[in-house]
This record gives structure tokens, C-alpha cells and sequence, in this order.
């Protein structure tokens, strides 16, 4: 992974695909999210969102899951080259969680994340703080999902 200081406002990084499936939904729901739009399609029918649609907490899940994969993967690929590899501290914390579509069964969301503020650390000479917005769009186009999350991340060693 890419140092503090190497990262520009505006980089944009794929994270990948995910299909939504009716199966994955209704286990999901009844572990974390127990409402009858994620549990039965019978009702999900009669509900507001017209379809059996995945808990917005899923498609969340789903987005850290790529995420962290992401992460990993590119972390060992440097590796394998001799590259140095910034480490990753703690998140701060998300915000402006939006879930702006319904997920249905079926649905096959793209995430990515892009990188929207830097900021050097005075009070942890070496780090900085990451700021991105991760999105995932369905497979018309539409966005259904977003999140600013914040991350430490190493400076590059002099």
C-alpha cells in the first residue's frame, strides 16, 4: 500500500463486484437485520420496496469486506515486488452513511473508493489522516450506497 504522502485528493480505486443473492439476504436479515423485506418475499411484496431487497447494513458489510480484501491484496503484491508498505492505523470513524436505492435480489453492486481529504497529523508526527467516500452503483448506473470513512495512515519513512 501507497504512504500518506504519495496519495492525491481524487484518486479513485475499484474495490470490486458484488452479486446480491436471495439466499445471501434472508441469512444475512436473520442474523443482523430481521424485517420482513429481507426475509420474505411475500412480504417484502406488500412492503414499500415492492421486492425482497438486501439490508442496507449488508451492502455496508459487503463494501468492508472488498475493501479490506482490496487492501490485502494490493499489500502483498508490494511485498512480493520489495516494496515498502505504509501501515494502516485505526478508523476514526464513518459518517454520511446513505443508503440511496433498495438492493434487490439480483443486483450486482460495483464498489469503489475515492480518496476526498489529506490531512498531515501535528499531533502524530509521520501519519495522516485518509478521508474517502466508498460507493457502490448498481449494475444500471444508479448509486445505492456511500460512506465517508476516515483512516491513519503512515507517512513515508525518511
Amino acid at each position: 500500500m501507497i504512504f500518506f504522502d504519495d496519495m492525491r485528493v481524487g484518486e479513485r480505486m475499484d474495490l470490486g463486484r458484488h452479486t446480491f443473492t436471495a439466499e445471501e439476504i434472508k441469512i444475512f436479515a436473520r442474523r443482523y437485520d430481521p424485517q420482513a423485506f429481507h426475509l420474505d418475499e411475500e412480504a417484502a411484496a406488500r412492503s414499500h420496496f415492492g421486492a425482497l431487497c438486501a439490508s442496507g447494513w449488508h451492502t455496508a458489510a459487503v463494501c468492508m469486506r472488498l475493501l479490506v480484501e482490496t487492501r490485502k491484496r494490493l499489500t502483498q503484491a508490494a511485498r512480493e515486488r520489495g516494496q515498502p508498505v505504509a501501515e494502516y492505523g485505526v478508523s476514526p470513524g464513518i459518517r454520511d452513511v446513505r443508503w440511496t436505492k433498495p438492493v434487490y435480489a439480483g443486483d450486482t453492486i460495483a464498489y469503489a473508493c475515492e480518496i476526498v481529504e489529506l490531512r498531515a497529523l501535528a499531533s502524530r508526527p509521520g501519519w495522516g489522516l485518509l478521508r474517502t467516500r466508498c460507493t457502490g452503483t448498481n449494475q444500471r448506473g444508479q448509486l445505492v450506497y456511500s460512506v465517508v470513512g476516515s483512516v491513519f495512515v503512515q507517512g513515508r519513512p525518511e
